[in-house]
């Protein structure tokens, strides 16, 4: 080989390093990183449910502007045309009116109506905040089955790297004789299980991942790194506080409250059927054998309507809005017991995870120890191969424990969170 081309190599070889370096980074750039709150803001912008939630809001608001037209003048325009077959000729003749109806009175129904459709315009709008927050706990519960996932995902590696290593060690006392085949064949069964248990929680996280990205509107594929983590913040507010917190705020009890209202205002529109009505009336027309008509014909007057026997139908009606004025006053206390039943439910949930913080650390020291000891004992010749599979089984089991105690305490704290309404404004 030439000098030149001996010069050429170590060249070649750092341009080549250097592309690897350059796409590396460039590859890292490209996962964006994302934190909780940057993943909440991101479904609330991209998830259906706020869209379906904000429309049904339009849709009630638009409602107050069709119930509030029943006070206003219609005005009509009618065109008629008629061709009569005659003894000599046929006649034509052209009728042409305008005409103006205004209800004055109509016993309370109108504005009944329209103060319904405006209850129902606030139910819509706190439908909108209700849908938020239950979007916040998705999103956050999603972000955490991917933190899980991922430690999961760590804790099963970590299990195959130790029974990979202990395996090798295995071997080599088993090819100088100092161990029996049966040890060799446990260790290989046991490194085969771990190696199964870490396939299915790889699969478990991209399952976390998918759902997450739904959750957020980004591709399913897509891949993020999560800035945040499964962190112990302590929940300061008491049972009682967060009972009482959630009464107040929570949305779904100031919409019972509006639709308990609604149901009284049907009441009063049913027996609006009981009073008189009253509305002006105008009309002006033109009548002709020639179009438009040269005969003009106009009228002005007020009428006064008074249903006095309807046969039981207004009657039938009140006792039907009764009746459903007392369902929803059923229903607003099924809603509050629920909603304190939720809070209880969150509460002593996230206590109970934040018992198993401190336990699953303390199991999780003592099961590493153990294992070291087991190890080095057989290793010695004086221990068994059972000992150490038992010993890195139960240090798998105190890694999975504690971070399922994580996560089950950051779950249940963001439930609780949702369910006393405490980021309600």
């Amino acid at each position: 080989m030439s000098r030149k081309k001996c010069r050429r190599l170590p060249l070649v070889s750092a341009l080549a390093t250097g592309l690897f370096l350059l796409n590396t980074s460039i590859s890292m750039a490209e996962i964006p990183e994302l934190s909780l709150d940057d993943s909440i803001a991101m479904a609330l912008k991209n998830n259906p449910s706020i869209q379906m939630a904000i429309a049904d809001k339009e849709k009630a608001a638009w409602g107050i502007k069709e119930n509030e037209a029943g006070k206003l003048p219609t005005l009509s325009l009618m065109s008629g045309y008629n061709r009569s077959p005659g003894s000599s000729s046929p006649t034509d003749s052209f009728n042409n009116s305008l005409k103006l109806n205004w209800s004055l009175y109509t016993g309370g129904r109108v504005e009944g109506q329209i103060n319904q459709a405006k209850l129902n315009a606030d139910v819509a709008s706190l439908g909108v905040t209700k849908a938020q927050e239950q979007l916040k706990l998705d999103t956050t519960t999603a972000y955490y089955n991917v933190l899980q996932g991922h430690n999961v995902v760590k804790v099963n590696q970590e299990t195959v790297d130790n029974l990979t290593q202990h395996l090798k060690n295995v071997k080599a006392q088993y090819q100088v004789g100092t161990i029996a085949k049966s040890d060799l064949l446990r260790s290989e069964v046991e490194l085969a299980n771990a190696e199964q248990n870490l396939t299915k929680a790889q699969n478990n996280y991209d399952v976390a991942v998918a759902s997450f990205n739904n959750m957020t509107g980004m591709p399913m594929d897509s891949q993020n790194i999560m800035k945040d983590d499964l962190t112990y913040v302590k929940y300061d507010m008491s049972l009682e506080d967060s009972i009482k917190m959630a009464q107040e705020k929570r949305p779904e009890i100031a919409q019972s409250k509006d639709n308990l209202a609604i149901a009284t205002t049907g009441i009063k529109i049913a027996d609006s059927g009981r009073l008189p009505t009253v509305a002006v009336s105008a009309n002006d027309g033109l009548s002709g054998s020639d179009f438009p008509g040269q005969n003009n014909n106009w009228s002005i007057g007020v009428s006064a309507s008074w249903n006095i026997f309807d046969a039981g139908v207004t009657n039938s009606k009140v006792k039907e809005a009764k009746a459903n004025e007392d369902k929803v006053k059923a229903g607003d206390q099924q809603i509050r017991q629920g909603i304190e039943l939720e809070v209880r439910q969150a509460y002593l949930s996230m206590k109970e995870a934040e018992a198993r913080i401190e336990t699953s650390k303390v199991a999780v020291s003592k099961a590493a120890e153990d294992l070291k000891a087991s190890q080095a004992k057989y290793y010695a010749g004086v221990g068994t191969n059972i000992d150490v599979i038992d010993a890195q089984m139960a240090l798998t089991q105190a890694n999975t424990n504690a971070t399922q105690a994580s996560y089950d305490y950051n779950v249940n704290k963001a439930k609780l969170e949702k369910a006393a309404g405490l980021g309600v404004k």
